[in-house]
């Protein structure tokens, strides 16, 4: 562990937790630690509201946890539609379905981040979390054996020692509170995609719609204000050449690599917002916790934006940590047993996602069994809706996909040999 400060005099923390980064992962954090009663301080170098490049949709399995946290109708009511209907087109194969339930929801919603990451930190503002915004941490306290707390650096203020029982990094996949700890990375993948996004008017939308293309990917989702976001994709290799002229390679993809009624209706959409995009997108796992640190969203785990998952992935994990985190300052658990706990937990909900995400983020042609099995989810209602949900988190993917639920599949549609006539 490298610890870049020296370790406060020895006195009580100021804090029982002290959560650096206060959008989608740190936010709730730090909410439901204080909804539990912990003193809990929330950082972030930004203020707020604030906008940032995001894949935006929230699934089925993270809009239950919304609704959990009291926040759903809070986020419904600023004009976020919710999304039942999840679209995918191949080219030759068009597939469009509504997912089985995930604890009562069918839907997913698209949120603008200027709006939803607000909205996460008034309410842990509500919950009692102490707030500091347009503060950075420059570095953790501590020693050999355990971080204490943060070296936190106002605007225009000398710089400030505040210690805390705990230090969670919930400052993304660059996080600097895992670069200072030396957490382990593992199931380490390099950047597959690269990916421009921005805003339309003039472009309605019912569903979530992914095209997908050789090299190339194109989804389009309904958003706040009657707006539509579409991002374009292209494989990372090519990312000098996308950048070199990124509006007039976004808009060549979205007119030639989508279907011929969507690049119509395209024709004439009004853009409103720049242009927005990154390569830098690796895909890992981090160890999510030592002694008195913490990692969680992508901070911990971080995978291509293709699936849309990322917002899901960090409302489902901030349930994990917040529970290892409240286990261990109340006694109730050993640091180790409860966050031994959390990691083994996440690892084991996201894996599978993980690699199904992977082979999403490579753009490759269909092979002639994937082609196969899309034929038989165009003939299939209930299976194509269960293909759906895997990504709203009702079905799980080895489930899906193993080789007894396909060849079922291809038996039952009367494509494989012995099944139905």
């Amino acid at each position: 562990m490298s610890i870049v400060q020296p370790a406060a005099a020895s006195r009580a923390p100021d804090y029982d937790v002290i959560v650096v980064g206060a959008r989608t992962a740190g936010s709730p954090t730090a909410m439901l630690l204080a909804r539990r009663g912990w003193r809990v301080l929330l950082v972030d170098r930004m203020t707020f509201p604030s906008d940032m490049m995001s894949s935006h949709f929230i699934h089925a399995y993270g809009v239950a946890r919304l609704a959990r946290w009291g926040l759903l109708d809070r986020l419904l009511k600023t004009g976020c539609p919710p999304v039942d209907r999840l679209a995918s087109d191949w080219g030759p194969i068009q597939l469009t379905g509504t997912p089985p339930p995930y604890e009562g929801y069918r839907f997913g919603v698209c949120p603008r981040r200027i709006v939803l990451d607000h909205l996460l930190l008034q309410a842990a503002q509500e919950a009692g979390v102490e707030v500091e915004q347009a503060a950075g941490v420059t570095g953790l306290l501590g020693d050999a054996d355990r971080v204490t707390g943060v070296r936190l650096r106002r605007q225009g203020r000398a710089p400030v020692d505040v210690t805390a029982r705990y230090v969670v990094g919930a400052d993304g996949m660059r996080s600097f509170v895992a670069r200072t700890v030396n957490a382990e990375e593992y199931h380490t993948i390099p950047s597959l995609t690269t990916t421009y996004l921005t805003y339309w008017e003039n472009l309605p939308m019912d569903r979530l719609l992914i095209h997908w293309r050789p090299g190339r990917c194109v989804p389009a989702i309904p958003t706040h204000d009657g707006l539509t976001v579409v991002l374009s994709g292209w494989s990372h290799d090519e990312w000098r050449r996308y950048r070199s002229d990124v509006e007039g390679n976004y808009l060549e993809t979205v007119r030639t690599q989508t279907s011929p009624e969507f690049a119509e209706r395209f024709q004439d959409a009004r853009r409103v917002h720049k242009f927005v995009g990154t390569h830098d997108v690796p895909n890992f796992f981090r160890r999510p916790y030592g002694p008195g640190w913490a990692l969680v969203g992508d901070a911990g785990y971080h995978k291509d934006p293709v699936t849309a998952l990322g917002i899901s992935d960090a409302f489902r994990d901030v349930e994990l940590v917040s529970d290892a985190l409240h286990q261990s300052l109340a006694g109730e658990r050993t640091e180790e047993e409860a966050f031994g706990h959390y990691q083994r937990r996440r690892d084991e909900l996201a894996e599978p996602i993980f690699r199904y995400t992977i082979e999403q983020a490579r753009y490759l042609p269909l092979t002639n069994m994937q082609m196969l099995v899309l034929r038989a989810l165009e003939i299939d209602d209930n299976a194509r809706d269960r293909f759906f949900g895997v990504l709203a988190g009702s079905v799980h993917p080895d489930e899906f996909g193993s080789l007894s639920s396909v060849a079922t599949l291809l038996m039952r549609t009367g494509l494989m040999p012995g099944g139905a006539k």
